[in-house]
């Protein structure tokens, strides 16, 4: 068995780190078996490397050596493409076609990105995984193939499996062996090593001096995130190449080349949101039925207060927030006595000594209709806006499009 410096310098893997020695030292074990080996690890950590380890030093490194990226083959022909197909089995196949499993047949398949793969492939796949049987697309031939299966993926396979994009059983024989590659963030002592290889293959490929970093560009470098790790890594390195006139680097001249925190992504996305952003018309119900609610209980306890002390002007005084806030006018006018309906049992039970009154009290003028309180919040937001709907549509928490398909709808 070689050593892991010899398989190191062999695939020009640069670095010393713990967990990464760990994970090489992993598969050169498992290399000489015919194990299914899933690799994991974030995107642009190297997951390629571990694959043709393991092929080249298994008993079938003679044989065919086939990478597969499972995310960049359309969902339509990505059997036909693993497995083959028979001539005529659909429109276009004008031949028979060996697929990768027939051509492999005897080496090594490297399926990259497995997470991709559409469930009645992962159904396929696992045929071959179990008994190493496999059909061609329109053919009812069974075809046997002896191959070695080793994935990668940088989803996390639990969380995909949980939500139904994978199938357990499936990952489970994949991932005989996981070998998972840590990012690069967490390889700090790797970082400057890897950009010195860089530099000088760069270097050598445009012929032009190497570039070098400062004692404090190297700090720098090493304390920054690299969310796209070794392959993010690299541009940099040959942007600054190509781009500087001196080559010495130093700190402040480095940062120009590495994106700030807030901008990895390809968009700034703000995730604050107002007390009123509904996002959608359920929403906006939701908030006209908690009103509702509210406004009920108000009245409510007004009621309460109304018949307990039957002095409405005493009422009046004393919950003059509360009458405000439920019919929003100034002056404030309480329902006159003609429109309130009081209805009084007495109730007496066994013992005639104790009597009890029930009061109820109905509100005629009140409208419950989920449309009549949504027609209400559009008029008032309106007036409220001085009828500028961009404004109103905004506060409302809906599309401009929606509220003007509302105006039209109600005849606003």
């Amino acid at each position: 068995m070689e050593s892991l410096q010899v398989i190191k310098q062999r695939f020009e893997i640069i670095g010393n780190d713990t967990h990464l020695n760990r994970s090489l030292e992993k598969a050169i074990r498992v290399a000489p078996t015919d194990i299914s080996v899933l690799v994991t690890g974030e995107s642009g950590v190297g997951k390629e490397s571990i694959p043709k380890i393991i092929h080249h030093l298994s008993h079938r490194k003679h044989g065919k050596y086939i990478a597969v990226n499972c995310g960049a083959i359309p969902e339509g022909t990505i059997d036909s493409e693993l497995f083959g197909h028979e001539k005529g089995s659909f429109t276009g196949a004008t031949a028979t076609r060996l697929g990768y499993f027939e051509v492999a047949d005897g080496g090594t398949i490297f399926l990259d990105e497995v997470g991709e793969l559409p469930l009645t492939t992962q159904v396929r796949l696992l045929r071959v995984l179990e008994n190493g049987e496999f059909i061609k697309v329109g053919s009812s031939q069974v075809q046997k193939t002896n191959v070695r299966i080793v994935a990668a993926t940088n989803l996390s396979m639990h969380t995909a499996i949980s939500k139904g994009k994978f199938r357990e059983d499936l990952y489970y024989r994949l991932a005989t062996i996981e070998i998972h590659l840590p990012p690069l963030r967490e390889r700090a002592s790797d970082i400057h090593l890897l950009f010195r290889k860089f530099a000088a293959d760069f270097a050598q490929k445009y012929k032009m001096p190497t570039i070098r970093l400062s004692d404090s560009a190297i700090k720098v470098l090493e304390n920054y995130g690299f969310p796209g790790n070794i392959r993010q890594l690299k541009n940099i390195a040959e942007q600054i190449s190509v781009v500087e006139e001196t080559r010495d680097i130093s700190a402040e001249k480095l940062l120009q080349y590495l994106p700030s925190k807030g901008t990895n992504l390809p968009s700034v996305i703000d995730t604050k949101k107002s007390n009123s952003d509904f996002g959608s018309e359920r929403e906006i119900m939701y908030k006209v039925l908690f009103d509702m609610r509210n406004d009920i209980n108000d009245l409510k306890k007004l009621t309460l207060d109304l018949m307990e002390s039957g002095d409405s002007h005493k009422v009046k005084e004393e919950n003059k927030n509360l009458i405000k806030k439920i019919y929003k006018e100034d002056p404030i006018n309480l329902p006159s006595e003609n429109q309130v309906e009081v209805v009084r049992i007495n109730e007496k039970y066994n013992d005639t000594s104790d009597e009890y009154e029930f009061t109820e009290t109905i509100d005629d003028d009140e409208s419950l209709s989920i449309q009549d309180k949504e027609i209400e919040l559009i008029k008032k937001s309106l007036e409220r806006n001085h009828g500028k709907r961009k404004m109103a549509a905004k506060e409302l928490g809906i599309s401009e499009r929606t509220l003007y398909r509302k105006i039209k709808q109600y005849d606003l």
